[in-house]
């Protein structure tokens, strides 16, 4: 059947419209998380490169590993696994040329951080806030739970961190964050980073590039 010019360029225009709606990705990530330091750092050139749009979506792990009967990061509790993860992180970073200094707490608590990621939503200098946060606790050591190190990494970014603070410790933003925790406990999450699109969960650093790969797909 041959459509009218009209129907054929409204048909045309939905499924270019539904293309773009599809190409999205969520992206969980934690804090306190290791390898979410070195997928925070690649996302942003990996997905426009592919033409994938990130929904950055913080959570927090803590609730997650108390329901498995956990009380501190598996990397803690085993000692072989942590020993290989943090060598891991010595090579990766030096792989993608990230500045990488083991953090002297371990694992560092990032409430006040995520509630900071949370409340701003995909505000366009939430990425630009999530790479500092990161780099501050991996990188340099810094204790990203103190208010003090928030407020300045906001305050780096062109934030008003007085602002952004009251909004983020609201009970209503608190909430937010706790829903969204709730919401990763739904959709099957049990680390980080995680990354869900079309019906499908990828969890790790090194599935970056399949979970985009999988959000571009027609």
């Amino acid at each position: 059947m041959t459509l009218a010019p009209g129907r054929e360029r409204c048909d045309r225009r939905a499924g270019w419209l539904q293309a773009i709606a599809m190409a999205t990705l969520d992206f969980w990530f934690e804090f306190a998380s290791t390898y979410s330091h070195l997928a925070v750092a690649r996302i942003g050139a990996l997905a426009r490169d592919a033409g994938v749009e990130v929904v950055w979506k913080p959570f927090l792990l803590g609730p997650i590993f108390k329901a498995q009967g956990w009380k501190d990061s598996p990397f803690n509790i085993y000692e072989a696994k942590g020993r290989y993860m943090w060598r891991d992180m010595e090579r990766l970073c030096e792989q993608y040329g990230l500045g990488f200094r083991r953090p002297s707490v371990f694992p560092r608590n990032g409430l006040l951080a995520a509630r900071v990621a949370t409340i701003a939503g995909n505000d366009a200098w939430v990425p630009d806030f999530v790479r500092a946060v990161y780099h501050a606790n991996f990188a340099e050591d810094r204790e990203i739970s103190d208010r003090g190190v928030i407020a300045e990494i906001l305050g780096e970014i062109g934030q008003d961190s007085t602002a952004v603070l009251a909004a983020a410790e609201t009970p209503e933003n608190k909430e937010r964050l706790k829903r969204r925790t709730e919401e990763a406990v739904r959709l099957g999450i049990f680390g980080a980073p995680s990354f869900t699109t079309r019906g499908e969960l990828f969890w790790g650093n090194d599935r970056l590039e399949d979970a985009l790969a999988w959000a571009g797909d027609e």
